[in-house]
């Protein structure tokens, strides 16, 4: 693997404690320029990946490398900013303050920092309010904006989107696509697989310590070989398909049609249905949803 166009690569990353097995045999990667999403169910062992990756845990075996460098090197950490759950700031100071706190306890950070960081994350409003009148979104904003701070190359962020509103939540897929796009490397834990989806490039699903799955948002999600079609009535549409060997599995799922075609193309089916006396108003490949994958790949594994 060339260690140059790697951000964060962890390999066969374990931690115990005493007989329990937090994480187990844990191999991925992240590069720049994309954004992967780290999902699990809770007690997965995310976080405490997150801190392996981080060097505030020591892990019992395994390796974690930050642009080809063992990732307890100082110089490879100054690299990482990171938000893990609540952010810790100082709720007497104002938001600017506690920025400035921290470009001069680090040290070693232009002046610009600041403003740079509030206008990344919108708070430039209220920069100069006290952070105890903050909302939890704020706080969170805030959070991240302490992460960009020394203008990080790999950003590692736990619930970036907790206590945001709808809008806030757009806007933070918006600034991690933005950030991505200017050639950052981003590994992203959430529990909202609705922005994941939208917002990630790759995924890696984790339960009960152990890899489940890991792959393009584009190859999870797509692939199904079925197509969902809106066509009146739909009961009438399912019976001739069902009529014919390659439609046998066919079935209705919300008032759509979701079946196979007759040669694996979109326009044969359309062709069929026509000349079965069916217009249908709309075919399009019926794709998987990430909360249906996850929860499938998740509940296999507790199975095991």
């Amino acid at each position: 693997m060339d260690q140059s166009s790697v951000a964060l690569e962890v390999e066969h990353l374990s931690r115990s404690y005493g007989s329990r097995h937090a994480v187990s045999d844990l191999s991925f990667d992240v590069r720049p320029g994309e954004v992967v999403g780290f999902l699990g169910p809770n007690g997965a062992g995310k976080t405490t990946t997150i801190r392996m990756c981080l060097n505030l845990i020591r892990p019992t075996s395994g390796s974690v490398r930050i642009f080809g460098v063992a990732g307890g090197n100082a110089e490879a950490l100054s690299r990482v900013g990171c938000l893990i759950e609540s952010p810790a700031v100082l709720p007497f100071l104002s938001g600017r303050d506690n920025l400035e706190f921290l470009r001069r306890a680090r040290g070693g950070l232009e002046s610009t920092a600041v403003a740079r960081a509030l206008t990344t994350v919108g708070l430039v409003d209220r920069a100069q309010d006290r952070v105890r009148t903050y909302s939890l979104g704020m706080r969170q904003r805030l959070g991240l904006a302490l992460a960009l701070l020394s203008n990080p190359d790999l950003l590692i962020l736990d619930e970036p989107a907790n206590g945001l509103d709808p809008a806030g939540i757009v806007g933070m897929r918006d600034l991690l696509r933005r950030l991505a796009a200017d050639g950052k490397a981003i590994l992203v834990s959430s529990h909202v697989l609705s922005e994941v989806e939208e917002t990630c490039d790759r995924v890696v699903i984790i339960n009960r310590g152990r890899l489940v799955r890991e792959g393009a948002m584009r190859d999870l999600l797509g692939g199904s070989g079925l197509f969902a079609v809106r066509v009146s009535p739909p009961d009438k549409a399912l019976a001739e398909v069902r009529g014919h060997g390659w439609g046998a599995t066919a079935k209705l799922r919300d008032g759509l049609l979701i079946t196979p075609s007759p040669t694996g193309q979109a326009r044969d089916l359309s062709d069929f249905l026509f000349h079965a006396g069916l217009i249908p108003e709309m075919i399009t490949e019926d794709r998987h949803e990430l909360e249906e994958i996850f929860l499938k790949l998740t509940h296999e594994e507790a199975t095991k």
